[in-house]
């Protein structure tokens, strides 16, 4: 199956945005939370609570747990689901992958304003 440059900047983002969706975001907590422990811990210069994401102890939670806090790894196993879905039901994945490449596009475009602003 050929890809044209703009499908592949298509799947790109919206495999950003759900990588993103998946590890950092907060409406995502739910997935996380049986596998990744989360930890507060003061930071002793600043005085600063720092939080992170610590991998649950077991086979199955452990190697979720890792796979979930690995940003890489979950880019990996998202991108070749929206592939997937889009090669066996492209008309249900279109919407799906459209809606997430305009969102990661916008957070892209919001980080680059944020780094402007500050």
């Amino acid at each position: 199956m050929d890809i044209t440059p703009m499908e592949l900047l298509i799947f790109a983002l919206a495999s950003f945005r759900l990588t993103r969706l998946i590890v950092f975001d907060k409406i995502t907590e739910f997935l996380r939370t049986p596998f990744l422990e989360e930890v507060e811990e003061k930071d002793e210069n600043g005085g600063e609570i720092e939080v992170y994401w610590v991998v649950k102890d077991g086979k199955v939670r452990g190697f979720f747990g890792e796979l979930l806090s690995c940003y890489w790894c979950t880019g990996v196993w998202s991108a070749i689901f929206l592939y997937v879905s889009y090669y066996f039901y492209a008309s249900l994945a279109v919407p799906v992958l459209l809606i997430l490449a305009v969102a990661g596009l916008a957070a892209i475009i919001e980080s680059m304003v944020q780094k402007l602003i500050n």
